[in-house]
């Protein structure tokens, strides 16, 4: 029997504020705690909780039968937390049926690309925050928006995850199909997971657009569709959850298709299956070989919505500059502000083609990538002077210990002269 693992990711950035040169030095205070509550209350009110709710009573519906996986990231984790602690109560309600798998993340960052140390600090982060959260232990990975390749494979199976969700681009697959389980190419103890590309778009991307000539989408239609492929293991729909509210609003139908669509997959005669059901259900049917990054970017399948013009790739290797600096401090609150300064979306900002883009619902906080990037840059110039004066002061008390233990070090010698010089007094004494 073939199965349909459903994914669901859910990511909110903190929003900085309008941080000019005039702020350097000044002050520190880089989000906008304002939009952020407004924004994520919104959301929470409109995205979350009526998808949650849908989600937490077909799985109670269907006695189990529907199962999913879910990633929250670190900022919104954080966010939600702050602003909408009603999110987590009901994530923590999902977590307790047992029928959730949650997949493991880091900072929706780049991290991998530039500190593989800095990756596997916030992906330590992460797996501890979750179990702290949810009482869970994740054991499967996804990047953020899915950016794969062999190396990224390799780090995570040396970590000991056991499976990778990663986007079934037709130029890695050629003749292959996503719907088998694969590993990475050299890597025999990892999985992947391959985003079925074509049906997740239908969702995500083409279930409003009335003049998509399979519109209107039922889930009666969507459940024929997966039945109908023929020779699959598992159809893989990896979907951002704001789908459900925000990229199709409720009077798009959307929500209606969510509550009819586990029971219409069960009626095709197809099961659910969450990432660690299908590898262990499943064999894998090869190794896939992927040296240059790919994603799930809608565009291109690549990077360049985050390091695709200059403004990008300066911004991301001053940031990147600054990693042996932060861990040097090992203060909580720079490391923290560190690892949401990293996330993705700030880069993102500063693309002219995701600016220009009309797939995204929720517009940018900045009227230009330009200024997107001038505010960006701003805050990581003044996060560099704080972490010079942290610095400064760490080695001026390194400097202060080191007289201080030679200083001890040479009374100690001293002492031992003394006593060495005593101690023969004493044996010429004893011979006289």
């Amino acid at each position: 029997m073939s199965s349909v693992c459903l994914f669901l990711s859910i990511h909110e950035p903190v929003i900085l504020r309008h941080y000019s040169v005039f702020d350097l030095g000044q002050n520190s205070l880089y989000e906008d705690d304002e939009r952020n509550c407004s924004r994520i209350q919104r959301l929470a009110d409109s995205v979350y909780l009526p998808t949650m709710k849908i989600l937490l009573d077909q799985v109670k519906r269907l006695e189990g039968k529907f199962r999913f996986a879910c990633h929250i990231s670190l900022p919104a984790l954080d966010l939600f937390e702050q602003y909408a602690p009603e999110v987590i109560t009901k994530l923590n309600e999902l977590a307790e049926t047992d029928a959730v798998e949650f997949v493991a993340g880091a900072a929706h960052s780049l991290a991998f690309l530039y500190s593989e140390e800095e990756f596997c600090r916030q992906l330590s982060l992460y797996s501890k925050r979750v179990q702290n959260t949810f009482g869970k232990k994740p054991t499967c990975f996804c990047s953020t928006e899915l950016i794969y390749n062999n190396d990224f494979a390799r780090c995570l199976s040396s970590m000991g995850y056991r499976c990778m969700l990663a986007e079934g681009a037709d130029h890695i697959l050629g003749w292959r199909s996503p719907n088998f389980v694969y590993e990475p190419e050299n890597v025999p103890d990892m999985r992947l997971l391959l985003r079925n590309r074509s049906l997740s778009r239908d969702i995500s991307l083409r279930f409003s657009n009335k003049s998509w000539d399979m519109w209107p989408l039922t889930a009666e239609k969507y459940a024929s569709w997966c039945a109908k492929i023929k020779n699959c293991d598992v159809i893989n729909i990896f979907l951002n959850m704001n789908v459900f509210g925000l990229i199709h609003d409720r009077s798009s139908g959307i929500f209606e298709f969510l509550e009819h669509l586990p029971a219409s997959i069960l009626d095709e005669g197809l099961r659910f299956s969450t990432p660690n059901d299908a590898i262990t259900r499943y064999n894998s049917r090869d190794s896939i070989d992927v040296h240059n990054f790919i994603s799930w970017d809608d565009a291109g399948g690549d990077l360049n919505s985050w390091l695709g013009n200059d403004m990008q790739k300066d911004a991301v290797h001053f940031l990147y500059s600054l990693t042996d600096r932060v861990h040097k401090t090992k203060n909580p609150d720079i490391l923290k502000e560190f690892t949401r300064l990293q996330t993705s979306n700030y880069l993102q900002w500063m693309s002219t083609k995701w600016f220009a883009s009309s797939n995204y619902k929720e517009p940018s906080p900045f009227v230009s990538p330009q200024e997107a990037y001038v505010t960006y840059m701003n805050i990581l110039a003044d996060f560099e002077i704080r972490l010079q004066n942290i610095i400064a002061k760490i080695d001026v008390s390194a400097s202060k210990n080191q007289t201080k233990q030679v200083t001890r070090s040479k009374k100690t010698e001293k002492k031992s002269v003394q006593t060495e010089q005593k101690t023969f007094t004493e044996d010429k004494q004893l011979v006289a």
